[in-house]
């Protein structure tokens, strides 16, 4: 079982909340700084059990970095995923940042709902909902997230959307058991102008965690996405 102690361990929190609609889980947490602003995206299979507080171990050390750093959460409803699309859209549409960074299943959103020209940053990403799918990712995380299968849906699933305007970089750990390294492969195939970083023997969690031997790797990526 892979060390997952970057999900409950204690972190800061936020500088301040951010509003950005009327339902509860429309708010952004913020550590505004000097620095270009970075939005995070948790996963979590798009389940309502998870939320954004396990991203702040990785805000705190963004933010020490000297970025301005945005957790945005986003309405996690079975069944209606384009209020998830709808909110990070809404979101990072506020922030205008200079990356969106996704892990897991906020990767598949940063990648459906980033803007064109905004940077993407999609840790071990649902890059290809089918294929999810058919793997049974969590027990059927994909079809409870769209209320039915992939192929209704065509306009949700990154490995069929058209290339991205705009910078995206995917890492994927090689011993990911959570999202396969094979989701992103698919999508490279796809997409072949994609840059996809594998890490060799690195898991799911470790790429959100800074006290991790992946850590410095994810922290490269992003810093060369970041504007000079």
């Amino acid at each position: 079982m892979e060390n997952r102690a970057v999900l409950t361990r204690p972190a800061p929190g936020p500088l301040r909340t951010l509003r950005y609609g009327a339902d509860a889980d429309q708010v952004i947490d913020l550590w505004p700084g000097e620095g270009p602003v970075v939005a995070l995206v948790h996963g979590g299979f798009w389940r309502p059990e998870y939320d954004r507080t396990h991203l702040r171990p990785m805000a705190n050390a963004l933010h020490r970095a000297g970025c301005g750093v945005a957790a945005v959460e986003y309405r996690r409803r079975p069944g209606d995923p384009a209020a998830a699309v709808a909110d990070l859209r809404a979101a990072v549409g506020l922030l205008r940042p200079s990356v969106v960074v996704g892990h897991s299943a906020g990767g598949h959103l940063a990648m459906c709902a980033a803007p064109d020209g905004t940077a993407v940053l999609a840790l071990a990403p649902v890059a290809d909902l089918r294929l999810a799918a058919r793997l049974d990712l969590d027990d059927g995380a994909v079809t409870d997230f769209l209320g039915g299968p992939p192929d209704e849906h065509p306009g949700l699933d990154p490995v069929r959307l058209p290339d991205r305007r705009g910078p995206l970089v995917i890492v994927h750990g090689t011993a990911d058991e959570r999202v396969p390294v094979q989701v992103s492969e698919s999508y490279l195939a796809a997409h072949p102008g994609t840059s996809l970083v594998r890490v060799p023997g690195a898991g799911h969690f470790v790429l959100i965690d800074p006290e991790s031997r992946t850590w410095p790797l994810v922290r490269r990526e992003l810093t060369a996405l970041l504007p000079a």
